[in-house]
């Protein structure tokens, strides 16, 4: 195990959407797409601190369903691991760290900027979601 902090993110998909959140802060990624998450608190787990996260920053309940392989290096001394999500209830709002959401079909992924190290995350959730239609 690494020393990192692990920063957990949510591939949030509903009715064959992508879930994208525009960062307000810090300035310098301000403006940029990411997948919404956060900082695990210490004792949780990647799942546990993912629906914490999801319910604090957007305001909805959450299932995560599969550890997205491979993990990202952040600014040094982070890591950012992501899951596939399921929204189980609730309306996503930027409540937090974000000032606009979109719900993205897997062909308009392209259209906003996102991070870059949440680039290789998307690609393999719009795989997925391409791969699994919802039924």
């Amino acid at each position: 195990m690494s020393d990192s902090v692990v920063v957990v993110a949510g591939a949030v998909c509903a009715g064959g959407r992508l879930l994208a959140a525009r960062r307000s802060s810090p300035p310098e990624l301000a403006g940029r797409w990411e997948l919404p998450g956060g900082k695990l608190d210490p004792g949780e787990s990647g799942e546990q601190a993912l629906v914490r996260e999801l319910r604090e920053e957007l305001g909805v309940e959450t299932e995560p369903l599969e550890r997205i392989p491979g993990e990202w290096p952040l600014k040094p001394g982070y890591v950012l691991r992501v899951w596939t999500v399921r929204l189980l209830s609730g309306d996503p709002a930027p409540l937090e760290d974000h000032d606009e959401l979109r719900w993205l079909a897997p062909e308009e992924v392209d259209t906003v900027d996102w991070l870059d190290q949440d680039r290789p995350a998307v690609a393999e959730a719009v795989r997925r979601l391409w791969a699994a239609p919802e039924g």
